[in-house]
């Protein structure tokens, strides 16, 4: 955890009083607004104007990116003309007093996505960020074969469990397969659709859903410059659904969902190459997710991390289970989970 007396001294320094435009010795209140593998949040308001922020404290990379918290302001500010993301204050990546990256951004309200309910209003946040223009000089990586580069991914995040002397027999041998069989689709096609900017972390508590209003995606650590049917993959995969709920989205649900998307992507986003393409990343995207985890739980296990999340952990272990494996393997990867889905 963050030592406090350094906290303390980064929240009272000139630096971040005056990109607040606030005096010397202001007082500000924070508190806990949430924390992941890599980032927490602190709530905060504004002594002044009474906004209310959010101070995001970066620890490490998911990319492996240098500079991680420039790369996630520089995508909020592509991304603030959709009318769907927090607006980004100012970032401090000099790590001269905390030993992370800062990011003030302003806090958006709303509740976490039911996938019962909200199916409708995620179709809706998607498209309007997916039929934004893709912005030029933003520096947001853009991989040339994105189906390539995730599998590629997960590659590296599996031999990270597999060399592990803590791993467990049944998941490795079930993580070997997975990786064999997906290695056999057509990983290298292009897609040929218009490229946009992705999300690619999508799961249901980065959507702020309000009744009636505006809802927003938040959480913007790992955005590329892709297709859109690599983000409504990995909004639909299991993997996905399962990790902050219960939910396993059934094909009737899917359906809904997609054609709520075109008919809310209409006129601004070519979605006829989604039909072709989202099979394929929605296997890939099964492999992701469970990847990441073993990669994960290696890491938890190495003594020094910055953060830990007991819920994640707990999900972890689940996703590697023998029977969560073969339900992947013989329901998205043997067989096509959206045959007759897709139009």
């Amino acid at each position: 955890m963050m030592d406090k007396s350094v906290f303390q001294a980064y929240v009272h320094s000139g630096d971040f009083l005056s990109a607040l435009r606030l005096p010397a010795g202001t007082e500000l209140d924070f508190s806990l607004l949430g924390q992941g593998e890599y980032n927490v949040n602190y709530s905060f308001r504004h002594p002044e104007t009474g906004q209310r922020l959010v101070l995001r404290l970066n620890t490490g990379s998911q990319m492996h990116l240098e500079h991680q918290i420039e790369y996630e302001f520089s995508a909020l500010q592509a991304l603030y003309p959709s009318g769907r993301t927090p607006r980004p204050l100012f970032c401090d990546g000099s790590r001269r007093i905390l030993p992370c990256g800062v990011l003030v951004m302003e806090h958006l309200p709303g509740r976490a996505l039911r996938y019962e309910t909200d199916l409708p209003a995620a179709a809706e946040i998607l498209a309007d960020i997916h039929s934004l223009p893709v912005p030029s000089g933003s520096g947001l990586l853009e991989p040339p074969r994105p189906a390539r580069s995730i599998y590629e991914e997960c590659q590296a995040m599996a031999e990270r469990y597999l060399t592990w002397d803590r791993a467990e027999g049944p998941a490795a041998r079930l993580l070997e397969t997975l990786i064999v069989e997906i290695g056999r689709l057509p990983l290298e096609e292009e897609g040929g659709a218009p490229r946009c900017v992705v999300n690619t972390e999508l799961n249901s508590g980065n959507f702020l859903i309000n009744e009636g209003a505006r809802s927003y995606l938040v959480d913007w650590e790992k955005p590329l410059i892709a297709e859109a049917a690599q983000d409504i993959a990995h909004f639909l995969a299991p993997t996905t659904t399962f990790w902050k709920t219960d939910t396993i989205l059934d094909r009737e649900a899917v359906r809904r969902f997609l054609e709520h998307y075109r008919r809310a992507a209409a006129g601004r986003l070519d979605a006829g190459p989604l039909s072709r393409r989202l099979p394929l990343f929605l296997t890939v995207t099964c492999l992701r997710g469970v990847t990441w985890c073993a990669m994960a739980l290696r890491e938890y296990a190495e003594p020094g991390r910055a953060l830990t999340n007991p819920d994640t952990l707990r999900k972890m272990g689940t996703y590697l289970s023998e029977d969560f494996l073969r339900y992947l393997l013989e329901n998205y990867v043997r067989r096509d989970f959206l045959q007759g889905v897709l139009p």
